[in-house]
Order: structure tokens, then sequence, then C-alpha cells
């Protein structure tokens, strides 16, 4: 069923069109950062930069190269402030066990001269120093077989953390090491490993996640405070942080994927079917009753009894069938068939609402455009009002309060039913909390309506008078309706969902200004920030001149797919950072010919 609310971005405003009534009480104070999770939009050119300050931050604290800072990272899922708690409590060496990274200066020990035949302890063959290399825990194998575990481990997706080949050795392995043995070989499965490196900021980040816009816009929304929040990406698309449905608050996101798979799939349809229709003996298919007579036949030619349900012959009367009786009481059978009629019109009362202010919603979306030439036809009057911001501050407050009472009705056929609640509340409990639900839900339905009507009166043909007896209706009304939805919400988090399920059902914060619109992340030091990471990097040590020595440059691509090569459902747009990558493709495909 399409019925739900779709992408509003075109009928929000910027904070800047707040109430003027709201904006004059606050003039004479000093400006404040509203309170909320502050989100930023990583684009494909800043995917590198938010890496950076999360790695900058750990190698500036801990000493760490890069690779060392990121297995760190990656190890926490990217969450700098546990990672510096767990050093605090148990300190660098627990931190760094746990994590496979391994600093040990093996600048002391005699290379081997560079053609003196060493052993491989993997394919027990002696092969050249040259061709061998040594990781950070000390263990050495030659690069055919380095090369080999490293492919092996990254088409089983472990290529963010590909441990050390020796026995009981938890060491992760110098991803420039990986990078170059692979890249002579495999030179595309060495960029599907960049790529996994670099998407693993978003994929292994709870505080970042992809837009879930279709197509996608390529970004990705990072929060740093509150989870359950609702966000404006860059593209333009609302959407909940938490479960990247569309901003469904009041609504808990639990009860919004309840409430869009009842209104999407056919589960009111078998209810109908419940009551209206009783299924054959033999063939089990649902048959309507089309005739006054009790004595019903299937399709497949069985015949049936309609008050029980069973088979029986065809003799029969009007009044009785051959050779049956059920005329004794069955309670249980007669109560499903009442609990699912009562079930449907419940379901019925509270979509019908829904339904009516999601299609309120929708038409009055159109208002924008006819409102914009009311005010033009009014601002060229020759008239002392002059200033009509008043009508879009209370269009999009028309826009806001419309949507949270159209999204009241889910909630509150969850909120005050059986099927999540049932044994939280007593009867009497759940009958005086629906009381002062609906009744703040009726105050703001019968204020919402009284503000579209102002708002869709003639005013451009009003004297001035007349014009400003709108204006501060439409003011007045603005305010109201901004107040009793923060009440709703308040009575939601405090008196409803206080005392019961909270951690399972959270709900984002109601923000008078709108869903917050996420602010870009600058890209401005993100080249000053690669060469000062890569003057800082030493070379990987190895047992003789290996290869592998120094690390080569990060690929830049920027895609959503997961680590088995499979598009991931959040695909990012088609081009990556460095312009090396086509993220339309999984990143097993061979990409040499494009």
């Amino acid at each position: 069923m399409e019925d739900c609310l779709g992408s509003d971005e075109e009928y929000y405003y910027s904070d800047q069109d707040s109430l003027d009534v709201i904006e004059n009480e606050d003039s004479d104070l000093p400006w404040i950062l509203p309170k909320g999770p502050t989100t930023k939009v990583i684009t494909k050119e800043s995917l590198l930069t938010a890496q950076k300050e999360d790695l900058r931050r750990v190698m500036d604290l801990l000493f760490l190269r890069e690779h060392h800072a990121r297995t760190l990272l990656i190890h926490h899922r990217w969450d700098v402030e546990k990672l510096f708690a767990v050093y605090v409590e148990k300190g660098k060496s627990w931190l760094f066990a746990e994590a496979g990274v391994t600093v040990v200066d093996h600048q002391d020990l005699d290379p081997s001269p560079p053609n003196s035949p060493v052993m491989c302890a993997i394919c027990i063959e002696d092969v050249p120093s040259n061709e061998t290399t040594k990781m950070d825990c000390g263990h050495c194998f030659c690069n055919s077989c380095w090369t080999e575990h490293f492919v092996v481990k990254i088409n089983e997706g472990q290529s963010k953390r590909i441990r050390c080949m020796a026995h009981k050795c938890n060491a992760i392995c110098d991803e420039a090491v990986v990078r170059n043995l692979v890249s002579k070989r495999h030179p595309q499965l060495a960029e599907k490993f960049d790529r996994f490196l670099l998407e693993s900021y978003i994929e292994d980040n709870k505080r970042v996640k992809w837009c879930p816009s279709t197509p996608h816009c390529g970004n990705a929304i990072r929060v740093e405070d509150d989870q359950f929040c609702e966000i404006e990406c860059s593209c333009g698309l609302q959407f909940c942080f938490s479960c990247l449905l569309q901003a469904h608050s009041p609504c808990s996101c639990l009860m919004w994927e309840l409430w869009a798979k009842k209104c999407r799939d056919e589960s009111e349809t078998v209810n109908w079917i419940t009551v209206h229709t009783k299924p054959c003996p033999k063939c089990h298919k649902p048959v309507e009753k089309n005739g006054g007579c009790n004595l019903v036949s299937c399709i497949c030619g069985q015949a049936f009894c309609w008050l029980c349900g069973g088979a029986t012959g065809r003799d029969h009367t009007w009044s009785s069938i051959a050779g049956h009786s059920c005329g004794r009481y069955k309670e249980d059978k007669e109560k499903n068939a009442e609990r699912a009629k009562r079930d449907l019109y419940r379901y019925m009362h509270y979509h019908n609402r829904y339904k009516a202010h999601t299609d309120s919603f929708k038409l009055e979306s159109n208002l924008k455009e006819s409102i914009q030439k009311k005010v033009s036809i009014s601002e060229e009057k020759d008239s002392n009002l002059r200033d009509f911001s008043w009508v879009n501050n209370g269009l999009s407050r028309l826009f806001r309060s419309r949507r949270v009472l159209s999204y009241s009705y889910p909630f509150a056929f969850y909120m005050f039913g059986e099927e999540l609640f049932k044994d939280e509340m007593t009867e009497e409990e759940r009958e005086i909390k629906q009381n002062l639900f609906e009744d703040q839900q009726q105050q703001l339905e019968e204020n919402v309506e009284k503000l579209s009507k102002f708002l869709e009166s003639p005013f451009d043909q009003y004297n001035e008078n007349e014009v400003m007896d709108v204006r501060m209706q439409v003011i007045n009304l603005s305010a109201i309706t901004d107040t009793l939805c923060q009440k709703m919400y308040d009575c939601i988090e405090t008196d409803l969902l206080g005392s019961l399920q909270l951690g399972i059902h959270n709900i984002a914060p109601y923000k008078s200004k709108g869903i917050e619109k996420a602010s870009e992340l600058p890209v401005s030091w993100v080249n000053n920030a690669n060469n000062a990471n890569n003057a800082d990097k030493g070379p990987a040590l190895h047992c003789g001149t290996s290869g592998g020595s120094t690390e080569l440059e990060q690929a830049s691509g920027f895609g959503s797919s997961d680590e088995s090569g499979c598009s991931s459902r959040k695909r990012a747009r088609k081009e990556g950072l460095g312009g090396g990558f086509d993220l339309n493709l999984p990143a097993e495909v061979d990409r040499s010919d494009s």
C-alpha cells in the first residue's frame, strides 16, 4: 500500500523560517547552538578526511603508525572514545594484544645477505632472502606464500583484519605489505582491498551510515551523540538514522516497521477472509457464502456446513442437513471470528485517519506554489504590509504538525493495542493513558485544521485589516501547534513509554525548527593530512631487500559493497574518489576495460 509519507524536502524550509513570535522572544538573547546531535555529511571527497580525523587522534595519543591505528580502530568499530577508555583502564599492552597490533623494533637484527637462501616454513622451500617478507610480529615467509595467503583472505571477506600465517599468531599484517604484494599479481584485488579499508569507516562505524536514498546520492551521515534522531541529507532525503527508513517520529522504529508492513502486505486481506469466508474442509481454500442456505459447496465439489465448517453430504432441507448436527455452541470458533472482526475494525479506524492526514499532507504540499502567488499579489498592492514571512512560516509549521499528527495514529495503534504492550499495562492503566493521549491528539488535530483553513484563505483579496487578522491567526496557531507537538512528544516519552520498554521503543526528539539538516564535512586539509601521514610512515621490515618495502598511495574508492564482493543495499554513487573504481560494480568485477 503506497500511502506512506514521502520525502518532503521541497516543503521544509531552513531553520531561518522559525516563527516571528518565537524569534522576537529570543532576539535579546545570545545565539546558542541548538541541542541535539551534530550531524555531518560525508561525501566521496570527504571520506578520507573523516577517516583521517580519527586516525590522527589515535596516532597522536599512542604514537603509532597509521596502519596500527587503523587496526585498533577497526577492532573497536571506529569508536575512538571506547578505544581511549580501554587504553586508560587496561593499558597499552592489553589494548595492542587484544587488537592484534605488534609494535616491535627489529632494526637491531642483522639482515640476511640479499642472495642467501632462507627456508620458508610454509612451503618448506629455500628461497633468496630478498624474496621474503617479515611482519612486525617477526615472522618471515616467502613472498609467494604471503601473496596466496592475502588473496585467500581478501576473497573470503577478511581484508580488514588479515592475520599472520604463523601458528597461534594473532598479529594483523601491515596493510602496506598486503597492498604491495597483492598488486604485483592481482592489481584488481589490491583495489578491492583498498576499497574495503576505506569503506570500513562507514560499514563498521555505528556513528556513520550510508544515506538510504534511491538512487544513491553517494553520501554517508555521521552523528556525534544521539543515534535516535532524524536527519536530512544534503541530497534532501529525510530519514531516521536508527532504522534508515523515512522519518517517522513519534513512532518508534519497531512500530513503524510493523505498521509499514501491515500497510504493505496482505495481512488485513487475511483478516477480511477470516471474517467473511470459511475454509473448505477438503482443499482448504476460502469459500464465501452467497446464499441463504447453510449447506455450501466448494468449487472442488466438497459440500460442508457453513455454521461449523464440517464436511457433509448434499442431502438437506432449509432447516437441516441430513446426517449432520452442529447445534452445540463452540466458544473458541465464535471467539476467534469475533476477535478477527474486532481487530479488522480497529485497524481500519487508525488506518483511515492516518491515510486522511497523509492525503491532506500531500494536498497541502501543493499550496506552496499557490500561496507564493498570493504573496506576490499582496506585495504588489499599495499597502503598509510588506512582510509576508508569516505565510511561509505558517506553511512550514503546517507541514511539520500534519506530519506529526499522521504518524501519531500508527503510534496509538500499537501503544494501546495488545501486539506490543499486552503484558506491560493493566486494562485500567491502558484506558487512562489512551484517554490522555487522545485528548492531546484531538487538540493538535483541531488546531492543525484551523491553521490549514487560514492559510488556504484568499488573503490576497482581503483589505489590510482582514489580512492583519489572518496574519495574527496564522502566527498564533503556528505557536499553538508547535507547543502541542512538543507536549505530545513529552507525553509519549514520559507518561506512555517512560515506564515501559524504553530501550526498545526510543523515538527521535521533537525539533521545533524541523528535521536537522546535516552539514558537509570540510575537505580543505585532506591533501596536507595525506602528505604528513605518508611522510611519517616508515618502510615495512623484511628479511632481506624484499618487495613491499614502501607503502603505496592509498586508493580512494567510495562505495558500498560487502567484503564477499556482493553489492550492499546501500550503494554509493558511480565515481570513486580517485577515479579508480566504478562503484556501480561489485568489487570483484574486472574494471580494466572501463
